[in-house]
């Protein structure tokens, strides 16, 4: 059967929402951070020598990297749901939107997370990171214009990967970004969300 090997506030918990939406069976392995380094355990190196989240085995196979691992489920347990077409122009966005997330995305606002730490010392690199964030955000916000999802009229598997930033977007600058804020009301309302939530536990967007 699939596992989930789960580490407490991260971003495993939307590998988690993807298996909900597919109804597909998998049972969660749970790691917890330390409470004082906010590390993960060591026993997560023997599943992923990195001690990274998210990693699901499959039989003998192991994935890491939240874009292969939704590529795979979708591919291997999709059926064809969550992901438009291959040979589509709406198939070459949704893909786009699977690499962006970690490629691009991800990395002002992880810069803006650490950097903050160092507080004066950071300093100089603010107005850069601030320029770069809202350069990334206001691409998914116009993307969004005038629309529910990120690819087609319905949820995909780009908008379950590109979660994570959405949720950092509206809980730092909703009211700068209103078609991110929204997005987000929509999908955290859905019932296979809310049952992931459930099983994986409550994160925290805050600093790790």
């Amino acid at each position: 059967m699939l596992t989930v090997h789960h580490l407490n506030d991260s971003r495993s918990q939307r590998i988690l929402w993807l298996l909900e939406e597919l109804g597909t069976p998998y049972e969660i392995k749970f790691y917890q951070r330390d409470a004082t380094t906010r590390l993960a355990p060591p026993e997560l190196k023997a599943v992923n020598r990195l001690g990274k989240s998210p990693v699901i085995t499959d039989g003998d196979l192991t994935i890491i990297e939240s874009g292969a691992i939704i590529d795979y489920i979708q591919r291997t347990y999709g059926g064809g749901r969550l992901a438009p077409a291959q040979g589509t122009p709406e198939y070459e966005a949704y893909n786009q939107w699977l690499h962006y997330s970690e490629g691009s995305a991800m990395l002002p606002l992880m810069l803006a997370l650490y950097v903050g730490r160092l507080g004066e010392a950071g300093a100089p690199l603010q107005p850069r990171i601030e320029s770069e964030t809202a350069n990334h955000l206001g691409y998914v916000e116009a993307s969004l214009a005038g629309r529910d999802w990120l690819v087609g009229d319905d949820l995909t598997a780009a908008d379950i990967q590109m979660s994570f930033v959405g949720e950092i977007a509206k809980a730092q600058r909703a009211a700068e970004y209103p078609n991110i804020a929204a997005w987000v009301d929509r999908f955290q309302a859905r019932p296979a969300y809310r049952r992931a939530l459930e099983k994986g536990g409550p994160y925290n967007l805050g600093p790790r």
